[in-house]
């Protein structure tokens, strides 16, 4: 008897944003799928999202929540697409009644990069001299960055990864800080010129992990879907998710995490940093790999403890101005 994941009657639909990240991942998860079920039909339909749209303002004034995943939850929610494959890190902690992240697959390497101009090309982060300006979109890296190194300046930079480096090249910036998993899913893994230690950048929460968000009533796409879930990157990211959740975080406030699953425990290390880098909070807990989301939430509240919350008021009433 066929089963119904291997069915061929239904065209799976797959929904992904335009950009060449975004689209370089979907096609590789529409190629995973198609290796595990080659009687399935899987199409990719593309969506433009609102932060793919604003370019000229800084993420963190045009809203946080849902910036580069709304449209293609709505696409799922009206029956458009089946699910969307976003990158993780993008991915709202809350999602909208009716849709489930219905997957997480093998992490890159979730740490962040330095990337420099030619001129600085002996130099590390370390050994960048005073007033090199460095271009960022994020405040995680902003912060955290200015409370190791207040000595440089740090610039906000937004656009694709092609018109950012450009925009390095011709030295409008003398360094940027980017992702070491989007650079490498690019083949641009050369420009990589140092990945940044965690005990200066801690990651985004899911970081250099697809997230596959779906239908919670669609049994057919989950079942097929679990054909990619890595699981001790799903623990690890449902870790670092509860945490931020707990915390009630968007993707534009300076939370930074990292995980590490050894036998079958999960420690988890968070931090909370004010804007200007000189207050920064950081803790670690470790328990069980099946308690993830516990695991995250005793952490969130362990640095709330030390005064979190506070930094975080702040930072959203500044950000709300």
């Amino acid at each position: 008897m066929t089963s119904t994941v291997s069915s061929p009657s239904r065209t799976i639909r797959i929904g992904s944003r335009k950009s060449q990240l975004a689209l370089v991942q979907t096609h590789w998860v529409q190629e995973q799928l198609q290796k595990h079920y080659p009687n399935r039909t899987f199409e990719v339909h593309t969506m433009s999202t609102q932060g793919d749209n604003i370019l000229d303002v800084a993420l963190s004034k045009i809203g946080d929540k849902g910036l580069f995943t709304k449209e293609l939850e709505l696409g799922m929610l009206h029956n458009q697409v089946d699910f969307a494959v976003h990158s993780l890190k993008d991915l709202p902690t809350n999602l909208p009644e009716g849709l489930v992240l219905g997957c997480v697959t093998e992490r890159e390497n979730p740490a962040d990069a330095l990337v420099v101009h030619e001129k600085h090309k002996d130099k590390q982060l370390d050994t960048l001299p005073p007033g090199t300006i460095v271009g960022t979109s994020s405040l995680r890296r902003l912060a955290q960055l200015r409370h190791h190194y207040p000595h440089l300046e740090f610039k906000d930079i937004r656009g694709n990864l092609n018109t950012r480096l450009a925009k390095l090249d011709a030295g409008e910036y003398d360094a940027l800080i980017l992702a070491v998993a989007g650079l490498q899913r690019l083949g641009m893994a050369e420009r990589i010129h140092q990945a940044i230690p965690s005990d200066v950048s801690l990651h985004a929460v899911g970081q250099g992990a697809l997230g596959i968000e779906c239908r919670a009533e669609d049994a057919e796409v989950l079942e097929l879907l679990k054909a990619l879930e890595h699981k001790p990157t799903a623990q690890r990211c449902y870790a670092e998710r509860a945490f931020l959740r707990e915390l009630e975080g968007g993707c534009q406030v300076p939370i930074g995490v990292q995980t590490v699953i050894e036998g079958e425990t999960l420690t988890l290390t968070g931090m909370v940093a004010s804007l200007d880098g000189q207050r920064l909070i950081k803790d670690t807990t470790s328990g069980a790999a099946t308690q993830a989301e516990e695991l995250g939430i005793e952490l969130a509240n362990k640095l709330k403890d030390q005064g979190a919350q506070a930094i975080l008021n702040e930072i959203f009433a500044e950000i709300q101005r």
